[in-house]
């Protein structure tokens, strides 16, 4: 029975020439379709707010330390005191 399977299934299929195949032209839009477009512009904004984002840190860490250096708003020291032993 296996060998009467295996010889059936090696029969060549036929192509069917009368079947109507949908031709794709020119009009093909490919990677730089109306969804790519929006993804690499949505892309580029993020990218955008996210370098002003950094930025806008970078500047008021650099604001509030120069602020901290001028107002003398550090912490006091204290001097030390020797350790009583026992």
């Amino acid at each position: 029975m296996a060998s009467v399977l295996v010889f059936a299934g090696g029969v060549p299929a036929f192509a069917d020439d009368g079947v109507a195949r949908a031709e794709t032209g020119s009009a093909g839009f490919g990677m730089l379709g109306p969804v790519g477009l929006v993804a690499v512009a949505l892309g580029i904004v993020g990218m955008t707010l996210g370098v002003l984002r950094q930025r806008r840190k970078a500047r008021a860490a650099a604001l509030a330390e120069s602020a901290r250096a001028h107002t003398g708003s550090d912490e006091p020291t204290r001097p030390l005191t020797a350790l009583r032993q026992p």
